[in-house]
């Protein structure tokens, strides 16, 4: 045993050893390149010393953490924090395994580690010249990649906490990412002027102007609308659980505010949705009633400004509900009238022009922006997926949705027979959430709303855990909370 514990430790010492020597050697280039980043490299000098030394709290401060750093985008924050976090999960389960520790994992992690695998076919075809764009736009599909990449490190990391957090606590310490994109949120509200221009770029507002749509930390409006609309699904978990209903009300009072604020026309289908998948199934008629109340508080708070009733006019100006409007006199109308329904229909109809070129495999990975020509995405993401990966990337893209609907289903059968409700309850809502996203989809860049994504894996990850506590642990992190 004692030769055995020196042996690991030699294991250890040498990872930790090779892992500072590369740390050392990166940072030293990034610094020479740009001083700077000389704080940067200092911070994830701390946080790579804190992830080995108290691995559960250095987690949940990254998760945390991601929600805030999006007015950052342009400085390459985002994309250096998705680095650092990829780089750090694979450097700790490496070390899990030459330590013989257990690295967790479950089926549809495997499923999802292929499926982000196989989408990288796009990437290498690109530069062989087997897709319709070259190698010059290869950038742009390894960055697409790396994020797909990034959303698969976040389910693994998270995962690793099996055993050392009960997922109730974890879904609390979730809760504080929403500190500082609703802070920065009521200032916008407020007092915009007090706020730097970098926290009022996707607010479609100038500094010291009053903002029409609230956008927190997240870049777009549209992207704070679906990060507070995977929350409003958390709330209404925590709220069918609760003894405590009335701070749980409070909160989703709150966040439909903030929601409403955001304008999103598109958002408001995917709470209808959501709220329709929740609640039909129970046939309880308080809580549909209740369902119903806050969906047509939303709808009237909405219909309440100017900015809504506008977008909620325009609709009538559309081939949806005007007969009197074809497809091609929308078309035509979208040049001038501001209809931004009617400019999706011009996007989508020269898209998949383009896309009959290039029917199979499409134009690569992250590329439909090259192909658009206008600098800006589809606004559906089926037409994008198609775009980029043709009819066979089109079918793995629907495919990875099924999977999930797929194991949420069974999660939920296998809670309902270990009587674990808390759990059972949180594969409802996820349920009901993943029924809105493909509906969302289909008139908004969903998939490109990176933040949504990372806590929705973040949460896909904890429904295969088994929700019971270890026995005989007494650790504040393994305990359930309290609902």
């Amino acid at each position: 045993m004692l030769k055995g514990d020196r042996q690991q430790s030699t294991r250890l010492l040498l990872v930790a050893s090779v892992a500072i020597v590369a740390f050392g050697l990166v940072a030293g280039l990034v610094v020479s390149t740009q001083p700077l980043y000389i704080f940067l490299a200092i911070a994830a000098g701390a946080i790579l010393y804190c992830f080995f030394t108290q691995f559960e709290y250095t987690v949940l401060g990254l998760l945390v953490l991601r929600s805030a750093l999006d007015p950052f985008s342009g400085y390459q924050l985002t994309a250096a924090f998705a680095l650092g976090l990829d780089a750090l999960t694979i450097m700790y389960v490496t070390l899990q395994l030459l330590t013989r520790q257990p690295v967790h994992t479950d089926r549809f992690f495997w499923f999802f580690a292929g499926w982000v695998g196989l989408q990288s076919v796009w990437v290498v075809l690109l530069p062989l010249g087997g897709l319709g764009l070259g190698a010059d736009v290869l950038p742009a599909a390894i960055r697409e990649w790396i994020r797909l990449v990034s959303w698969l490190m976040v389910y693994l990391l998270v995962t690793q906490l099996r055993d050392r957090i009960h997922p109730t606590r974890l879904i609390s310490f979730l809760y504080a990412s929403l500190i500082i994109p609703i802070s920065i949120a009521i200032l916008q509200t407020v007092i915009p002027s007090v706020l730097p221009p970098i926290f009022l770029g996707g607010s479609e507002s100038a500094p010291g102007e009053s903002i029409s749509r609230i956008n927190g930390t997240l870049g777009h409006p549209n992207t704070f609308a679906t990060f507070l609309l995977l929350f409003i699904a958390l709330t209404c978990w925590r709220l069918k659980c609760s003894k405590q209903r009335w701070r749980w009300v409070a909160l989703l009072c709150v966040l439909a505010f903030f929601f409403v604020s955001a304008k999103s026309l598109f958002s408001l289908m995917m709470l209808g949705v959501f709220l329709l998948m929740l609640l039909a199934p129970s046939m309880d008629a308080v809580k549909f009633i209740g369902g119903i109340v806050l969906f047509a508080l939303v709808i009237v708070l909405f219909a309440s400004t100017e900015f809504g009733r506008e977008r909620l006019g325009s609709i009538g100006e559309t081939p949806l509900l005007n007969p009197d409007i074809d497809l091609w006199r929308a078309i035509l109308l979208s040049a001038g009238d501001g209809n931004s329904f009617n400019w999706r229909l011009a996007q989508w109809t020269d898209l998949l022009t383009q896309w009959r070129r290039y029917p199979l495999l499409g134009f690569g990975l992250g590329n439909s922006i090259a192909v658009s020509g206008n600098g800006l995405l589809p606004h559906n993401d089926y037409i994008r997926a198609l775009i980029e990966g043709g009819i066979v990337g089109f079918f793995t893209f629907v495919f990875l949705f099924i999977a999930q609907f797929g194991w949420l289903i069974q999660c939920l059968r296998s809670s309902a027979i270990a009587h674990n409700g808390l759990r059972k309850e949180l594969c409802f809502v996820l349920i009901a959430l993943l029924a809105a996203v493909p509906v969302g989809m289909l008139t908004e860049n969903i998939w490109s709303h990176t933040t949504f994504f990372f806590y929705w894996w973040a949460l896909f990850s904890l429904v295969g855990w088994d929700w019971e506590p270890p026995k005989n642990s007494t650790s504040l992190l393994t305990t359930a909370t309290s609902l």
